[in-house]
């Protein structure tokens, strides 16, 4: 079957932080729900702690900045890797992630490089 990746976009918080231990009980439902297709998955820490890296050519020396890529309103907070006969069956399941109601989740097929 194919892999699925739903990529999550919310508010830039620190998931670990008690304050949003209710927003994570949310997130471990979903996870313990969709147990059977998910493959894999994380929270991500907020892009204050991010460093974006760049190289100017192929072979150069990389080039690294604190922060993130882009600065916006909802940020990418993290993902699953979701297994699911078809794209139908992949956007219901996304559709159950907490972010799906006060953020987005970006569902893309996965490439398999190996």
């Amino acid at each position: 079957m194919p892999l699925y990746a739903t990529i999550i976009y919310s508010q830039d918080v620190d998931w670990s932080a008690p304050e949003h231990a209710g927003d994570t009980a949310e997130y471990s439902e979903f996870s313990q729900s969709a147990a059977a297709i998910i493959r894999g998955g994380a929270a991500l820490y907020p892009t204050s702690t991010a460093t974006t890296v760049r190289v100017e050519a192929k072979g150069g020396a990389p080039i690294s900045t604190d922060g993130p890529y882009a600065e916006t309103k909802e940020v990418l907070t993290g993902f699953f890797l979701l297994e699911c006969a078809d794209l139908d069956e992949a956007v219901a399941a996304a559709a159950r992630i907490p972010a799906a109601w006060n953020g987005a989740v970006e569902v893309r097929p996965v490439l398999p490089l190996m």
